[in-house]
C-alpha cells in the first residue's frame, strides 16, 4: 500500500517536470463546472421569450453614400432632438426638452426599450387609436405630438425623411410583416389587483429618485441640450394621450429597462413593481392635452386607456390602474371570444 500511494506523487511531479522543460506555455484547459442539476438550469435560464431576441444593425454600416448620409442624420436627430427641436432648438422650438431616445433607449436599438426594430416591417399599419392605417411619418408626427407635447416638423421636410430613413435602417433586416422577439416593448402579463401608486412611490424614492429626481423633474444634459435622464412628471414629460400614459405600455418599459443599468437579462424589478411604479408615475400631474379623434371605435379600445368614453360599464379609475382581467374578459365577450 505505501509504494502505491508514493508512485503516484513521483509521476505527477514527473509530468511537471516535463511540461516545464518542453518550454510549452500553453495554459492548461479550464476547469469545467459540475453539471447543473434540472431545477437548477431551469432557474437559471432565462425566459423563453427573451432567450433569442432581435440585434440591430451595427451603425458602422450604414453606408458611406448619399442615403448613408441622411440615415446617419436621421440617427443625431433621434439622440439629440432637442438640440434640433427642443425649447432652444436650432432648427424649431417643436417639442418639451426630451429626445426621442429617451424613451426609444440607445436610438431605437435597445432591446425591450421601445426599439425601431419592426418599424420598417410592419408598417404602414391598422391603428386602433388613429382608427385606420398609419404611416412612419405619422408615427413620428404623434411622437412629437404627445410624448414630447409639443408640434410636429413638416412632414416632408429633410428631417422627418432622415429619421424615417434612419428608423427603416434600424429594421432592414426584418422581413415583411415580421415582428421578432425584443422589438418594442415587453407586454407584461397582468396582475390580480390593481396596481397600487404608493407601493409605487416607496420604490421610486429607494430605485428611481437619484437618476429622474423627488418630483420626477429629471437631470437636464448638463453637456447640451435635453435631459440626461427624463422628466417622468410635470410640464416637460410627456402628456396624456401618449402611449406611456398606458399602464401597460409604461410597466413593460420599467420591467426590462429601469433602474439604469437593467436590462431584460439583468431585471431589477418583479412584475409587480413595475405594475406599482407606473402607477405612481402616470399618477402625477403631466399636460392634459387630449386628441378629440382618437380611439374612434370605443369596442376596440385597449382595457388600460386611462381617458374614456368606454364600451364597458368599469370605473376610469379601473381602465387606469386595474385590475385589468375583468375588463379584458368582458371585452373577450363582448367580440365573441372564448
Amino acid at each position: 500500500m505505501g509504494r502505491k500511494w508514493l508512485v503516484i506523487p513521483v509521476l505527477l511531479l514527473g509530468g511537471i517536470l516535463f511540461w516545464y522543460l518542453t518550454g510549452d506555455d500553453t495554459p492548461p484547459p479550464p476547469v469545467q463546472p459540475e453539471p447543473k442539476t434540472p431545477a437548477a438550469a431551469v432557474a437559471a435560464a432565462p425566459a423563453p421569450a427573451k432567450e433569442e431576441v432581435w440585434v440591430a444593425p451595427d451603425s458602422t454600416s450604414i453606408p458611406r453614400n448619399k442615403e448613408g448620409e441622411l440615415i446617419a442624420y436621421g440617427k443625431k436627430l433621434i439622440q439629440q432632438t432637442a438640440h434640433y427641436f427642443g425649447p432652444r432648438g436650432i432648427i424649431g422650438k417643436n417639442s418639451n426638452g426630451m429626445n426621442c431616445q429617451n424613451c426609444h433607449l440607445e436610438g431605437g436599438t435597445k432591446a425591450w426599450a421601445g426599439n425601431f426594430g419592426s418599424v420598417e416591417s410592419m408598417y404602414p399599419r391598422f391603428s386602433e387609436r388613429r382608427g385606420h392605417h398609419e404611416s412612419i411619418n405619422q408615427r413620428i408626427t404623434d411622437c412629437f405630438e404627445r410624448s414630447m407635447n409639443g408640434t410636429a416638423p413638416d412632414s416632408n421636410g429633410l428631417e422627418m425623411r432622415a429619421m424615417k430613413a434612419y428608423i427603416r435602417w434600424v429594421g432592414k433586416d426584418v422581413p415583411k410583416g415580421k415582428k421578432p422577439v425584443g422589438t418594442g416593448l415587453e407586454i407584461l402579463p397582468y396582475i390580480s389587483r390593481a396596481a397600487d401608486p404608493e407601493k409605487g412611490r416607496l420604490l421610486y424614492m429607494e430605485k428611481c429618485r437619484v437618476c429622474h429626481g423627488l418630483n420626477g423633474e429629471g437631470q437636464p444634459n448638463k453637456e447640451g441640450a435635453g435631459y440626461l435622464y427624463p422628466p417622468l412628471w410635470g410640464a416637460h414629460s410627456y402628456n396624456v394621450s401618449a402611449g406611456l400614459y398606458r399602464l401597460s405600455k409604461f410597466a413593460g418599459f420599467v420591467k426590462d429597462n429601469m433602474p439604469y443599468g437593467s436590462n431584460y437579462l439583468n431585471e431589477q424589478l418583479s412584475t409587480e413593481d413595475a405594475w406599482d411604479v407606473a402607477a405612481f408615475v402616470n399618477s402625477q400631474p403631466r399636460p392634459n392635452k387630449r386628441f378629440r379623434k382618437d380611439w374612434p371605435d370605443i369596442n376596440i379600445k385597449p382595457v388600460d386607456v386611462p381617458v374614456g368614453p368606454y364600451a364597458d360599464s368599469f370605473p376610469a379609475d379601473q381602465h387606469k390602474y386595474g385590475p385589468f382581467e375583468p375588463i379584458a374578459r368582458a371585452k373577450k365577450q363582448r367580440e365573441g371570444k372564448n
